[in-house]
């Protein structure tokens, strides 16, 4: 069987796409492939400037591009409510919407504008709002998705519900893996929750392995020379951007997506390689780390669906 790609992507014309963190990296490449296709592409971008030195580089690649470039900081609730509320104003209808942007900092613990750590903040509970926030829209559509992106990272983490915020003994890995747990925990209960709901949203996910996008490596600059030796070592064992955002794009697109699912690469122990349906960690598929994760995630944005 032919190895999926981007020029499989279906005819996406009339669709509306929203691409979290779309102005680099993995969501630049999806915004851009999604355009390429048809779609309009609504930016959603913490720096707008960023944002419109993205749209001026897919129109360079795709011409009359049809894109909107908008403000959204998933570290700060206000700012995805001010998001969603106009976006929704501007398109009752959403097709599409996927949750991208990621955070990686690898320096002293930080936090949200809500006081959330920060990974955890942006990551997870910035997009569980979102979605809370959008979902009219999206349940209008006709057959829409929302994409969870989630790490192989995940795997190896443990949500400890007595400390969330990675308050006691604060590990910078410790906690984006824990995020991307979380992630990954949200998406597959997204999809229970729209099943039981009887939604027509399909709710998915996907991961990049190691991809060279911009965010390991700016993060290690926060650690001296020999963090920025590491981070150019890092590079070594990625993959290039473009064959990253592949999972995600599959799980956006591609025809007969069941809500539920997981894609990412398939060699090297899902580093690397053509996408194919991976699993998440046992703790990630637990439904009751699924219900637990939920209901915490409503108290701490105030934000309740499904």
């Amino acid at each position: 069987m032919t190895e999926w790609n981007a020029s499989r992507i279906p005819d996406q014309g009339g669709r509306v796409a929203v691409v979290t963190g779309a102005n680099s990296g993995l969501g630049l490449v999806t915004a851009t492939e999604l355009a390429r296709h048809g779609a309009r592409v609504v930016l959603a971008v913490r720096d707008t400037a960023a944002g419109e030195r993205a749209a001026a580089s897919i129109r360079g690649s795709v011409p009359g591009a049809d894109l909107d470039v908008r403000e959204l900081d998933l570290a700060s609730l206000s700012s995805v409510r001010t998001f969603a509320k106009e976006l929704t104003t501007d398109f009752p209808v959403v097709d599409l919407l996927v949750n991208n942007a990621g955070v990686v900092h690898l320096g002293p613990a930080r936090t949200t504008s809500d006081g959330f750590e920060l990974h955890l903040g942006t990551n997870m509970l910035g997009h569980f709002a979102l979605t809370g926030l959008v979902l009219d829209a999206l349940e209008r559509a006709e057959a829409a998705r929302v994409v969870a992106l989630s790490s192989i990272t995940h795997k190896n983490a443990h949500l400890d519900f007595d400390d969330l915020m990675s308050r006691h003994d604060y590990d910078a890995g410790r906690a984006y893996g824990r995020s991307k747990l979380a992630t990954t925990a949200f998406g597959l209960e997204l999809d229970r929750r729209l099943r039981a709901a009887g939604s027509p949203v399909v709710g998915v996910l996907a991961h990049p392995g190691l991809s060279n996008t911009n965010l390991t490596p700016r993060a290690w600059q926060d650690n001296g020379a020999v963090g920025r030796a590491l981070g150019r070592a890092f590079l070594l064992l990625t993959q290039p951007v473009e064959r990253g955002a592949l999972p995600q794009l599959h799980a956006a697109t591609a025809p007969g997506v069941r809500g539920g699912q997981f894609f990412g690469p398939a060699n090297l122990r899902e580093t690397r390689g053509p996408v194919t349906e991976v699993r998440p960690s046992a703790e990630a598929a637990d439904p009751a780390v699924g219900r637990r994760l939920w209901s915490a995630a409503e108290r701490l944005t105030d934000v309740a669906y499904l």
